[in-house]
């Protein structure tokens, strides 16, 4: 791909801005331009060097300054004052972190990590049993108490076609479609048995989600507030989109046969958020739309450039 436009558009960028304040000289006095205007001469050239400013910038520190200021009691003892308070704040902090339901100071308890909720927007939908039982193999699939379950099957396939034991993509997409049934009757063949060690958890998670699935427009999980792509087409700020890091299959085109495993990241937008009902625990679920890999560009600066027009990977909506 021909990237000289990128630099050309850049230079004529920095050029724009020389022309422009030569333009204003004509209207305003010298007065106006102090340093402040002369810096947007060198903003082109200082993100290019130097990245986006909020990687950079000085706000926070100094929003910070204006609370150690307030610290201050007595004026001429003020860098004793800051120090006093700090250390007063930090002792109080770090007790209540050893202190059960107690809540840390200026932290609401809403936003705290570890606490996973839905925000609004509840509706519940009777969803297509074939998207169901995708979102319902993403959870198996990235459950701890699964994992031998999931060896175990393919152990499994393997033995009943020995042919294809070495065509590791079609394994993958047999496993993927006899999974949920062959495990809800292998946990069923299980609990038969006297001291056959299966969790409650398990147990709820072989007999699979309820099919009406509540769908949210916004939910807290660990923190961290996602919206769907809907929620966000009305709001200046953007929370629907998510990238995943996988350990996952790469093939060179869909007549390959022999893949290779190894991680990589996915981009995605929030389509849905589906809260999966398995009795005794929910388990959150974003179906997304995510950008197939020819629309991804990577620019000279390092920064990802996403084109989500572009969407793939259709067989596997969720994360």
């Amino acid at each position: 791909m021909d990237k000289s436009w990128m630099h050309s558009d850049r230079r004529s960028k920095a050029y724009d801005v020389v022309v422009t304040l030569c333009l204003l000289e004509k209207y305003f006095p010298p007065s106006f331009f102090d340093i402040m205007v002369h810096l947007v001469v060198h903003l082109v050239r200082e993100v290019r060097l130097c990245g986006p400013v909020y990687f950079r910038w000085m706000y926070p520190f100094e929003r910070y300054m204006k609370v150690l200021k307030g610290y201050v009691q007595n004026c001429t003892r003020p860098e004793g004052c800051i120090a006093e308070r700090y250390i007063a704040k930090e002792a109080v902090e770090f007790c209540t972190q050893h202190l059960s339901d107690v809540s840390t100071v200026g932290v609401p308890s809403s936003q705290k990590m570890g606490v996973s909720k839905p925000l609004s927007g509840c509706t519940v939908s009777v969803v297509d049993q074939d998207l169901l039982n995708q979102a319902h193999l993403y959870v198996l699939d990235n459950t701890e108490e699964v994992l031998p379950y999931i060896e175990q099957h393919m152990i499994h396939i393997k033995t009943a076609y020995p042919k294809f034991r070495k065509r590791t993509k079609w394994l993958q997409d047999k496993h993927n479609s006899t999974f949920i049934q062959w495990l809800r009757f292998k946990v069923q063949s299980e609990l038969e048995e006297d001291n056959h060690g299966v969790s409650e958890n398990l147990r709820w998670l072989a007999a699979g989600p309820n099919m009406a699935v509540p769908l949210y427009r916004s939910y807290l999980i660990k923190g961290i507030k996602f919206n769907i792509k809907a929620q966000d087409d009305v709001r200046t700020t953007q929370n629907s989109g998510v990238y995943l890091l996988a350990h996952t299959m790469q093939v060179a085109s869909a007549k390959d046969k022999n893949p290779i495993l190894s991680n990589m990241g996915f981009y995605g937008v929030i389509q849905e958020i589906w809260d999966l009902d398995y009795q005794k625990f929910t388990i959150p679920v974003f179906r997304s739309d995510w950008i197939d890999s020819s629309g991804l560009v990577v620019d000279e600066l390092g920064f990802t450039l996403v084109d989500l027009s572009k969407i793939g990977h259709r067989n596997d909506l969720f994360c």
